[in-house]
């Protein structure tokens, strides 16, 4: 039996859905795997943070932030602000880090994830910032360190994209991708065509929680463009920051787009898109009027399609529904998993 100790940077809804899916999730781990695992630090911005080299009891976490309490009252340590100082007390093997993303340089996860690596700790993420800003600065620290750096919710969630290509389909080499990256946006155009206006439907993706307060990263194709830079960094193996991603989003769709659209029998969709030839990226996002001959088509809501283009397969297409803080909490504990088996 393999006992691991882990520790959240970052306990907003995907660290309380990774929380619950732990506790869901352990006697199977136990039986399946031989794995066991206890919590040992938790370091949040609004909650403050624990430490317990003997282990924190998750459910009391959850049970203490439903009721906005201070995780100070589950520690044994005096209250550690900073992060770095944390993860240099909390004596973890595993690094979950959750922490918001930051469009234009990755920080601060990308320091809270190296500082992880050289401690010696996995380090595991959802966040995509530091893919696009240091994937390969991390992967090689963490080679260094007989550790892993892995990110598999970064993009679609806890579907297998990543780990597809890392373990699955080993020596195929992806051309180019085509899909619906961004839920946001896909539900909002769908909602439109039934009649609703623009900010009726930003109204209602906000109001199940899809959409943020601010949603102009899901509008104007940041998101989508930091996931496009994810992809070609990582199954491309070439440098490319979102900024480098052609990008145009949704805002200037109106009423009659989509009328006209729906008379052609066609639909507006938010299309990522990367290819490589011979080492040279061209990259976009961008709305485009789809026809029913293509798998985006029939993509309705909040899911998600990458398909993708190898030089050994023909097209592979992965489809994702119904996404939200549980599945992005599956592709974290999946990377967990996946980090510490042999």
């Amino acid at each position: 039996m393999n006992h691991y100790k882990l520790a959240f940077i970052g306990f907003g809804n995907v660290g309380k859905a990774l929380a619950r899916l732990l506790l869901q999730k352990q006697d199977e781990i136990r039986s399946q795997y031989g794995i066991t695992f206890s919590t040992t630090g938790i370091t949040t911005g609004r909650h403050g943070s624990a430490i317990n080299p003997d282990g924190i009891d998750l459910e009391s976490v959850l049970d203490l932030l439903n009721a906005d309490g201070s995780l100070q009252d589950l520690s044994k340590l005096p209250q550690i602000q900073d992060a770095s100082n944390f993860l240099q007390h909390c004596d973890a093997n595993v690094l979950f880090e959750n922490t918001p993303v930051n469009y234009a340089n990755g920080q601060p996860a990308l320091d809270h994830l190296k500082v992880a690596l050289e401690l010696g700790m996995h380090a595991i993420t959802a966040n995509k910032g530091p893919v696009v800003h240091a994937y390969r600065q991390l992967s090689e620290l963490a080679v260094s360190k007989d550790r892993k750096f892995l990110f598999e919710s970064t993009v679609m969630d806890g579907a297998p994209i990543f780990s597809l290509f890392r373990t699955a389909l080993p020596a195929a080499r992806v051309r180019a991708f085509q899909g619906i990256l961004n839920s946001t946006t896909n539900l909002i155009l769908c909602r439109m065509e039934t009649g609703e206006s623009f900010h009726q439907a930003v109204a209602f993706a906000q109001s199940i929680g899809i959409a943020e307060t601010d949603p102009s990263g899901d509008i104007e194709g940041w998101d989508a463009a930091i996931k496009v830079a994810c992809l070609v960094n990582v199954l491309m193996g070439i440098p490319l920051k979102p900024d480098q991603v052609a990008r145009q989003g949704i805002r200037q769709i109106s009423p009659s787009d989509l009328a006209q659209a729906q008379a052609q029998g066609k639909r507006w969709k938010l299309v990522c898109s990367a290819s490589n030839e011979n080492g040279v990226v061209q990259a976009q996002v961008k709305p485009e009027m789809i026809g029913p001959d293509s798998p985006m088509f029939n993509i309705e809501g909040t899911t998600s399609i990458v398909q993708f283009e190898s030089d050994v397969l023909g097209l592979l297409s992965i489809i994702e529904s119904d996404p939200g803080p549980h599945t992005t909490a599956y592709g974290l504990l999946a990377d967990f998993l996946n980090a510490v088996r042999p």
